[in-house]
């Protein structure tokens, strides 16, 4: 029974998307529930399974084509038997061995059994398959095989623009001459096409810089007090919880604090409404492959360090594999980003619209310091907060960052909230 492989309806935020990756080829075996195709939007990578046991019967819509909620993109063909993994396995070292057989074969007449002929270039099957799944000609690829046959390699070299090497067809027997190099002043140049992830990521960042009046607030804060309470404390906390103690957590809960006393700062912008909200749900960055995204931790004030440390490590590994759904990026109050674990000492973030504020962490760098009137060497951090200006007058956003700036300097002070 054939049926119909549709694209996942989307939510209303999400108006259409792209097939990224056919995981399964017509004819391929599935089982049910595996995965057959990843259909990425601007926000998540959705996936598509198997419905039942069967094969891809048929590809409508390519890698690369545009899907609208619910469109058809393929036909599947249930309880037919397809060609499994191992079979295809099977098939790829038959097609190695007999391309090495024909290598290995002299150029005679014979030879053209095994080897299909395109022009003058004769190509070993493999070469020709790839050759004609690339629309390469066959004439133009130079052949270091045995009689100037074409091989696999070598349509592989030519496609990548790398280096051919220079076989004979007038002296079979002759060494290959060594691969050329690359012309002097060539350069080489690759366009890829950007993923809407990426896209979406650029409208929104041009969006945030043309309609907020946004400006950045710097301080600087010494994270000695809460690296000696993560070294004091970290073997039981990792004993008890199961989770490292790290210092986003800490951050987390500063800005929590600080957010409740500044409301101004955990609001945003809906036309010409400010919106305020009486509950703090922090977007928390994370770089992928992909992009950058932000899953939110909901209701930090209820949550302890450990709940959010676990959360964190949760959402890492979702964003790496491409599994965060679009509610745990939707709906955040104000965002952290953490440029440190690149190496950044300094930044200026970007507004995550529609909030009107977002805090950048950086990396902890020792500096010589003056304390009581004696220099003193410090594990010091930058700290920078990006604002809206419509929504944030410029004393709210210094005593909001000092706030921070305090309560991690003395962790204590989110434990007795003073």
């Amino acid at each position: 029974m054939s049926i119909e492989i549709k694209a996942p309806v989307f939510p209303e935020s999400v108006a259409e998307g792209t097939v990224a990756t056919w995981h399964k080829k017509p004819g391929e075996a599935c089982e049910r529930d595996e995965l057959i195709v990843d259909i990425e939007t601007d926000k998540v990578v959705l996936e598509v399974v198997a419905p039942a046991d069967g094969v891809v019967e048929e590809i409508i819509k390519d890698e690369g084509d545009t899907v609208e909620s619910g469109e058809v993109i393929g036909k599947f063909k249930e309880g037919a038997a397809g060609e499994s993994k191992s079979d295809a396995k099977a098939d790829s070292g038959e097609e190695k061995q007999a391309e090495q057989k024909d290598e290995a074969a002299s150029s005679d007449d014979s030879d053209k059994g095994s080897a299909a002929a395109s022009g003058d270039a004769i190509l070993s099957p493999a070469a020709r398959k790839l050759a004609e799944e690339n629309s390469v000609d066959p004439d133009s690829v130079k052949g270091t095989g045995k009689g100037g046959r074409v091989t696999k390699e070598d349509v592989q070299a030519h496609i990548e623009g790398g280096k051919s090497s220079a076989g004979s067809q007038s002296a079979p027997q002759q060494a290959a001459a060594p691969a050329a190099d690359i012309p002097a002043g060539e350069r080489p140049e690759k366009r890829v096409p950007m993923t809407r992830l990426r896209a979406s990521i650029a409208k929104r960042l041009v969006q945030a810089q043309t309609d907020a009046a946004m400006l950045t607030t710097f301080n600087e804060v010494n994270m000695k007090p809460v690296m000696e309470l993560r070294k004091q404390y970290k073997e039981s906390f990792e004993k008890r919880h199961g989770v490292k103690l790290g210092f986003m957590s800490f951050f987390a809960k500063a800005a929590t604090e600080a957010l409740k006393r500044f409301p101004a700062v955990n609001a945003s912008i809906d036309g010409n409404d400010m919106v305020y909200h009486g509950y703090q749900d922090i977007g928390v960055a994370v770089s992928t492959d992909r992009g950058l995204v932000v899953p939110v931790l909901r209701d930090v004030d209820a949550m302890g360090l450990a709940d959010i440390e676990k959360k964190i490590i949760e959402y890492g590994q979702k964003a790496k594999g491409g599994k965060l759904g679009i509610d745990e990026m939707t709906g955040g109050t104000f965002t952290i980003t953490n440029g440190g674990i690149f190496g950044s000492l300094i930044s200026t973030p970007i507004l995550n619209p529609p909030q009107t504020a977002i805090l950048g962490m950086h990396k902890i760098q020792e500096r010589p310091m003056a304390v009581n009137g004696q220099v003193e060497i410090l594990p010091m951090m930058y700290l920078a907060l990006s604002y809206d200006h419509r929504m944030i007058d410029g004393k709210e956003a210094v005593q909001f960052l000092v706030a921070i700036k305090e309560m991690i300097e003395d962790p204590t002070r989110i434990l007795l909230d003073v």
